[in-house]
């Protein structure tokens, strides 16, 4: 009786949450006044997508074969896309099973679902439903069995595994059937529970020269800048960790003297953050076609199917889609969990470059397969996990110093990262987050439903 009354009280929400999408009102705008002059920021206007740069709209149209008025609307959706997919993932709660993009434009959110009885509400959302079998946190218990198998046996020829939401789904990527079943088994799964996929393909670092501007690692070995960061009053950047070990001076791409790394983590994970002198200024900028810039406004994770561009001195800049968060590979130097896989073409030398969704940071090369040639697969370490785990603040265009941070626990705060479902309290006010990102100084709850949703 007492469940059958929490899932009623739940769809209820669920019904009042499309009816409010239905008549033309964002659920968070509805559920409290506006708190200053003038309407609340749409989702596209909060993250910029409204005005994207000259780069980023010229590769997409390159890379995705776009129109320029389709690549700006398919910045503009995809921005849409991420609030309506996070109202719906906190709304569903156990029973959702994943959201993604489809369309020349991304058009088309999808949602899934455990219940059919959740189609209505997922429609009134503007989103096409997907009914499903298994439900987004048992197919990560999955991929967690997989993982701790990895650090138990090799996984020379099963170098891939993942969550693949849209077809609800984990799969294991081997050079054989035998390797994958042998992998599967070690992981205590049934072999139902996991699809395979044989492939001769194999991922590799990419560390040898640069993406966006070059930085040497103790005059032997070079990779790039990522994303400018700060800790502190401290400046610096963020880069891939493979890419030099804690203490390894670097200097930059005219050879002057730079800065040393404060930390890297690989494997496991594959971050590293510099810490530069005060000769070198960290900007929010990142380097597009030739010299010209894209401005960095913030971190929002883009969904899945959604457009990304990639920064590399070898390739130059190139654009392809989000294929899954959260796959793990494993290279001949070491397993890394938690990477996102791409479309994106890259060749050796792309390695610690930056990763952009419109000009939302999303993280840095990694490592891949293929060419810019005849196509590949690239891995990026997502960019939120990075700043949390080393206590940095992206350097972003008009964004505000970071505020103290009060109650760790509840107060929101901007620096912090936040993960979508995460609940804060703001101005005396409970809101949850509805994508993970890390908060900027104007980026607060009472002015970004984009981001937040009043409780």
């Amino acid at each position: 009786m007492v469940l059958r009354e929490a899932l009623t009280g739940r769809r209820a929400a669920l019904t009042v949450l499309g009816a409010l999408v239905a008549a033309g009102l964002p659920a968070a705008a509805a559920a409290e006044p506006t708190p200053a002059p003038g309407p609340l920021p749409t989702a596209a206007q909060t993250l910029g997508a409204d005005r994207p740069s000259a780069p980023v709209l010229r590769a997409l149209q390159r890379d995705l074969g776009l129109t320029r008025a389709q690549a700006s609307r398919r910045l503009v959706n995809e921005a849409e896309a991420g609030t309506r997919a996070g109202l719906l993932r906190n709304a569903l709660g156990d029973r959702f099973a994943g959201a993604w993009l489809r369309g020349t434009t991304s058009q088309e959110l999808v949602v899934a679902t455990t219940d059919a009885a959740d189609v209505p509400a997922i429609k009134a959302q503007g989103a096409k439903a997907a009914v499903v079998k298994r439900p987004l946190r048992d197919l990560r218990a999955t991929k967690e069995k997989l993982d701790a198998a990895a650090a138990k046996v090799s996984t020379r020829e099963t170098p891939l595994w993942y969550v693949d939401i849209p077809a609800n789904r984990v799969v294991v990527e081997a050079g054989t059937k035998a390797a994958a079943a042998a992998f599967v088994k070690a992981a205590g799964l049934d072999a139902k529970a996991v699809a395979v996929k044989v492939t001769a393909n194999r991922p590799r670092l990419m560390a040898d020269v640069t993406g966006g501007d070059a930085y040497y690692i103790e005059g032997t070995a070079h990779c790039s800048v990522g994303f400018s960061v700060t800790k502190g009053e401290q400046q610096g950047f963020a880069s891939a960790g493979h890419c030099g070990k804690q203490g390894a001076k670097t200097t930059g791409f005219d050879k002057a003297e730079q800065g040393t790394f404060q930390a890297s983590t690989f494997p496991g994970k594959d971050m590293s953050w510099v810490a530069v002198n005060d000769k070198w200024t960290a900007t929010p900028n990142v380097k597009g076609e030739g010299e010209q810039k894209v401005q960095i406004t913030g971190s929002v994770q883009a969904l899945v199917g959604a457009a990304v561009c990639r920064s590399g001195s070898t390739t130059g800049w190139h654009c392809g889609k989000v294929e899954q968060h959260d796959t793990s590979v494993s290279y001949t130097e070491g397993k890394v969990d938690g990477l996102t896989q791409t479309t994106v073409c890259a060749e050796p030398g792309d390695s610690g470059g930056p990763y952009v969704s419109g000009v939302q940071a999303q993280g840095v090369t990694s490592g891949g397969t293929g060419d810019c040639k005849s196509g590949g697969t690239t891995f990026f370490q997502p960019i939120n996990p990075l700043l949390s785990d080393f206590g940095l603040t992206l350097k972003t265009a008009e964004a505000e110093a970071p505020q103290p941070q009060g109650d760790v626990a509840q107060a929101w705060a901007a620096g912090r990262v936040y993960e979508a479902g995460a609940t804060v309290t703001h101005a005396g006010v409970r809101y949850q987050c509805l994508q993970t990102h890390q908060a900027q100084g104007p980026w607060a709850p009472t002015r970004t439903p984009a981001l937040w949703h009043r409780l």
